[in-house]
């Protein structure tokens, strides 16, 4: 048990003898002591001299029995037990009498004994019948011992001041009732002492100045509050002399050689003092104030090393509460308010701070000091109650006050010991998260509140955790807004601070709430000084703040290089883009650099995460196909429809030397189409290439992030569960769009644009027999070729089964819009058929090209259409003319516009007059 400093108290009853020592004090309280019980006796005094004491019994003195009891058979105290104190194993007492026990523990000489013995015996023998309390004990003294009975003038003379002191003190600085200015006794008693302190008075007894003395003694002393004289004398009294000559009385309880133990025979030594009421005007109540200072003074005074000390003064304070009648008494209530607050102000200064004084090796101790802090506060607002009448619960709110406070200041040591600038072992680490550890310090101080001080506490206040803890999460809450004010972005200690902050926060709200399962409003007022935190909206923020700073970069990227990139087949061996490697990389930096986040919300937050990031890779894929055009981009504007007149041929339209230019001219072309064109087939493969590597990366990553998910801490089992958070769902819908388009694109754009000279500006043109489809094969298979060799594995058949298909849409628009300059005539058709038979081979490739099965599938329209050539699809001439079939676009043998177009290029003249008559269409230019 800790060892406290020595405190000086001051004293509750003041100062009532300022020029009184401290032995002059305890004689006079012993003259009084065996006084009272000289004359409480049932026998008269005697007085055996200190010489024959040896020769002669005991039984000749004829003492009180209660002074010269014998303590060797004694029982176990009774005080003792009943104040808590604790008792002696061997229960041996002293084997003297009580009344020596006094004189010893009271520091009194036998010489002194004998002679304040033989002073009484002579007082007694001159007025025979007398009580003691009908006599001024100093005077009697003075007037009945002379120098000779002091072994020196000077020690008579000492002793004789001293007496003059004590009427001083007992008649004129601190009187039974206040003297009157008028009354001239006093004046005239206050010279005389004054007087007799300077120079030695005649005491005889039948001298001048002794008569006066006791003249002017017994007038005041004899006073009472109607003016009639008292037969009690009032001489010792008088507040607050009485109380200082009864703590000193009191403080015989105590061993002379063992300061904090109480003697064995407290019980006997109570019983005398206590026969000193009727001379000091004591009573229990007063008792026991006094005695509960005594006690409580005794533990202070002595290093509050013992404990019983204190639980025994508070035991006796607990039955002064229990009278108040007695504290209606103006001169009680002024003793108890001195000394109560005393006691308060002591308690409240180590409870104001308790988590400093007690701990788990003294926490009996402070269940004391807040009894006593309780008990004085209470008493102390009971009389303010009389006065002001205000009522208040005054242990709730005093044991409230101490908890607030000293968990408070429980608080800001442990901030300061944390702070790095105090601790050199720190300085080199200036970002030290300290509210991190400040959480880990203040939950161990909150469950050992709940533990070790709460309990005692609960006596007093039915919520004692809780109101701990709401103390501790409002002194934690308001240094982390001020640190959640100063974060500018996500990082480390930010998220250690506010993960440690809300794990501080469940740990307090959770002994809140169950400190309070009892309590009439269920802990909801404790709940409601609790703010939360919020640190996981905090995180949430700061982590969506995160995310956001880094789409942002994202896409600023995406803008910057897409603008740069050249789509170099030879780039890499993939033969995809740079810049979709570089935005996977980025991707997945970003979804690692998020799971290594310290939080537990990774479920919650991916989604955003994942919506910006997929977003950002649907606007890289959509800016990779922008300009790229589409199908519609290069099929060209059918011409208006004419008719063939009979004899309509063509065979000179086109010279032979002209063709051969136009094809030399087109292979050139083919075999610089990946220069810088960022258009090119070479470019746009690249680009086809890049969204299937997107396309495939993104399973990939979609695997690796549901996997993190996983591994994390997140709570959210469901999500992680039905991956709906881990989907790149707009890029990977963006890649297949894309792909589809990208092939389209450049399926039409080598028929109808690259190849243009060979389909739609060659094939037929004039004479059948001598434009036909050799040249655009030639042309086509080596744009095949390029295709085959730089478009993914995986993407490769759809590419060059959208070229077969636009080849057999260029070669149907040739046969049915192909303009004025073609005519076809029933014997073409075999040309035709063999043509596209050269066709359909070159896609099959002898087996290693497309199957058949799919070529087969998309020439089916092909064929049907060439069956319209050889039959007559018209009937008898309508004198009306009709308006023509709109053009679908979609080629049908049952199609109207399709049947009109076959007519069209009809070398015939039964079609020519058809269509002259039903819609007047014009000849063939």
């Amino acid at each position: 048990m800790p060892i406290h400093p020595i405190e000086d108290l001051p004293s509750p009853f003041g100062d009532p003898a300022p020029n009184f020592s401290e032995s002059e004090l305890r004689e006079t309280a012993y003259e009084i002591l065996v006084a009272a019980c000289r004359s409480s006796g049932g026998k008269p005094l005697t007085f055996i001299s200190q010489s024959e004491k040896g020769d002669r019994t005991s039984s000749a003195l004829s003492p009180s029995p209660s002074l010269h009891r014998s303590l060797t058979s004694t029982a176990a105290s009774k005080v003792k037990k009943a104040l808590g104190l604790k008792t002696s194993s061997s229960s041996k007492k002293r084997a003297v009498t009580t009344g020596e026990l006094m004189r010893m523990q009271m520091r009194v000489s036998e010489q002194t004994d004998s002679r304040i013995r033989r002073a009484l015996l002579r007082v007694a023998a001159g007025q025979l019948g007398k009580r003691m309390e009908s006599m001024v004990l100093p005077l009697e003294l003075i007037q009945q011992l002379k120098s000779s009975d002091f072994p020196s003038q000077q020690e008579y003379e000492a002793w004789l001041r001293k007496n003059l002191k004590v009427l001083e003190a007992g008649l004129l600085l601190n009187p039974h009732l206040p003297l009157k200015k008028a009354d001239t006794s006093a004046q005239q008693l206050r010279r005389i002492i004054r007087g007799a302190l300077e120079k030695p008075m005649d005491i005889g007894k039948s001298s001048e100045s002794m008569l006066t003395l006791r003249s002017l003694v017994m007038s005041l002393a004899c006073r009472s509050s109607d003016g009639s004289v008292s037969e009690t004398c009032h001489w010792a009294d008088g507040f607050p002399l009485n109380l200082k000559i009864y703590q000193t009385l009191l403080e015989t309880c105590f061993d002379i050689n063992e300061e904090t133990s109480v003697i064995e025979e407290v019980d006997e030594v109570l019983e005398l003092i206590k026969k000193t009421w009727v001379i000091l005007g004591m009573n229990e109540m007063l008792h026991n104030i006094c005695f509960s200072w005594v006690l409580f003074h005794r533990y202070v005074a002595t290093g509050q090393v013992e404990y019983d000390l204190l639980f025994a003064s508070n035991n006796l304070l607990a039955e002064v509460e229990k009278d108040a009648e007695a504290r209606k008494d103006p001169l009680y209530v002024k003793t108890l308010s001195s000394a109560l607050s005393l006691i308060l102000s002591w308690a409240e200064k180590r409870l104001f701070a308790y988590h400093d004084t007690f701990n788990n090796g003294n926490i009996e101790t402070m269940q004391s000091v807040v009894s006593l802090a309780v008990l004085s506060a209470k008493m102390l607002a009971e009389d303010e109650y009389n006065r002001k009448r205000k009522e208040t619960d005054v242990a709730g709110s005093r044991v409230d006050n101490y908890i607030r406070s000293s968990l408070r200041a429980a608080f800001t040591q442990k901030l300061e010991k944390l702070d790095p600038g105090k601790h050199v072992s720190r300085k080199q680490n200036k970002t030290f998260p300290i509210l991190s550890a400040l959480a880990r310090d203040i939950t161990e101080l909150a469950f050992n509140e709940k533990a070790i001080y709460s309990p005692v506490l609960k006596r007093w206040h039915p919520l004692a955790a809780g109101v701990a803890v709401a103390t501790l999460h409002a002194c934690y809450g308001n240094e982390l807004k001020q640190y959640v004010r100063g974060i500018t972005e996500l990082s480390p200690d930010a998220i250690e601070v506010l993960m440690a902050a809300d794990k501080l926060e469940k740990n307090l709200v959770q002994i809140a709430v169950e400190d309070s399962v009892d309590s009439e409003d269920g802990g909801k007022s404790i709940i409601r000084e609790m703010p939360p935190y919020e640190a996981e909206a905090v995180i949430a923020n700061l982590v969506k703040s995160w995310i956001k700073i880094r789409i942002d970069r994202l896409q600023e990227w995406i803008n910057r290089n897409l603008q740069q990139e050249v789509w170099n087949p030879r780039a890499n061996k993939e033969c995809f883009a740079p810049s979709a490697v570089e935005v996977l990389r980025i991707i997945d930096d970003t979804l690692e650099a998020f799971f290594l986040l310290p939080i537990l919300t990774h479920a919650v937050l991916l989604p955003d995460l994942m919506f910006g990031l997929d977003k950002s890779l649907e606007q890289y894929i959509i800016k990779a196909k922008s300009g790229c055009g589409n199908r519609n981009t290069f099929i060209p504007t059918l011409p208006a429809l004419t008719r063939c007149s009979a004899k309509s041929k063509f065979n000179g339209v086109f010279k032979k030397k002209d063709k051969s230019q136009m094809i030399h001219r087109k292979k050139s072309q083919v075999g610089t189409t990946n220069g810088d064109n960022s258009f090119g087939i070479p470019q746009l493969c690249v680009r086809i290439n890049t969204m299937q590597r997107i396309r495939m990366e993104l399973g990939v990553l979609e695997k690796r992030t549901v996997a993190n998910l996983g591994s994390s801490k997140s709570n959210h089992e469901d999500d992680i569960a039905n991956g709906t958070s881990s989907k790149f769902e707009l890029s990977a819908a963006a890649c297949v769009e894309g792909i589809k388009q990208l092939c389209e694109t450049i399926a039409y754009k080598v028929i109808f644009h690259d190849m243009r000279n060979f389909l739609w500006d060659g094939l037929y043109v004039g004479d059948v027999s001598s434009a036909r489809i050799e040249p655009f094969l030639q042309e086509l298979e080596q744009y095949l070729e390029i295709i085959s060799s730089t478009v993914h594995d995986r993407v490769r058949t759809r590419v060059i089964t959208d070229v077969m298909q636009a080849s057999f849409d260029g070669f149907l628009l040739v046969l049915l819009a192909g303009g004025p300059s073609r005519a076809f005539s029933m014997q073409d058709s075999v040309i035709i058929e063999e043509d596209f038979k050269f066709l359909t081979d070159l896609f099959w490739s002898n087996g290693d090209g497309l199957p058949a099965e799919l070529i087969g599938k998309f020439s089916t329209t092909v064929r049907e259409q060439f069956s319209q050539l050889t039959k007559e699809m018209y009937g008898g001439s309508s004198k009306s003319r009709l308006p023509l079939p709109p053009t679908t676009g979609q080629w049908d043998p049952r199609e109207p516009n399709t049947l009109l177009r076959v007519l069209c290029y009809r070398n015939d003249e039964a079609a020519a007059k058809f269509l002259k008559k039903t819609y007047n269409l014009p000849k063939k230019l």
